[in-house]
């Protein structure tokens, strides 16, 4: 059974970091771009970043460029969210997603599997 399993969230101050990991098992996704998505309360889900399947590759959404860090290690089958500078309108729901179909990263219809969320919650 394929899983992916989001950790690291939490609650924050303003301006403070935090690193979120998305660790996949049943299968591995070291050939295929992985992603991260938020949706906060009332909101649809948007995309946060994506990366391709060896790292050299990253995008992402205008509102993080400059404070969020994608990366991933082929090796343990992961991926990781680095955020800093954190702002109150970053608190969702944060989902990794992965498999990849096309390049466009950003659509959430674009991924085969995603994890169940994990909360980030900054306050001002």
């Amino acid at each position: 059974q394929v899983q992916l399993v989001e950790s690291g969230g939490g609650l924050v101050q303003t301006g403070g970091s935090l690193r979120l990991s998305c660790a996949a098992s049943g299968r591995t996704f070291s050939s295929s771009a992985m992603g991260w998505f938020r949706q906060a309360p009332g909101k649809e889900r948007e995309f946060v970043a994506a990366i391709n399947w060896s790292g050299g590759n990253t995008y992402y959404a205008d509102s993080v460029k400059g404070r969020f860090t994608i990366s991933r290690d082929n090796a343990k089958n992961t991926m990781y969210l680095q955020m800093d500078s954190l702002k109150p309108t970053d608190t969702a729901v944060y989902y990794c997603a992965a498999e990849s179909r096309s390049g466009y990263y950003s659509r959430t219809g674009n991924y085969g599997y995603w994890g169940q969320g994990t909360q980030v919650t900054v306050s001002s």
